[in-house]
């Protein structure tokens, strides 16, 4: 019975831990940038887009497509960081332990 209760309030820990690095995803932000930095996207750890930034010098009516490119590759690096930081996050609540490869938690 005495393992019960020990493995009981490791998963009492293990879920306030999780609850924890929800709300750091929630807050973590990572800027992505395309353009030498003309084109930059601020998101969280989670994957929600907070900000977009655009050089008026990349604004051509004639040539829209070059923009656009630099908007997905922007999202693109955005996103790339924004899952780095989401694995460290979640590697830090579940005391170390790496994820294996794929595995997405559902946040």
């Amino acid at each position: 019975m005495k393992d019960l209760m020990g493995l009981m309030k490791q998963a009492q820990a293990m879920q306030q831990k999780m609850a924890e690095a929800q709300a750091r995803l929630d807050e973590a932000e990572v800027t992505g940038e395309a353009g030498a930095g003309l084109i930059a996207m601020t998101m969280t750890a989670k994957g929600d887009l907070k900000r977009v930034s655009i050089d008026k010098s990349l604004i051509d009516p004639d040539e829209p497509e070059i923009l656009e490119d630099l908007i997905l590759a922007a999202h693109a690096d955005a996103r790339r960081k924004a899952e780095v930081r989401q694995q460290e996050i979640l590697k830090d609540a579940a005391g170390g332990l790496e994820l294996p490869p794929g595995m997405n938690l559902p946040f």
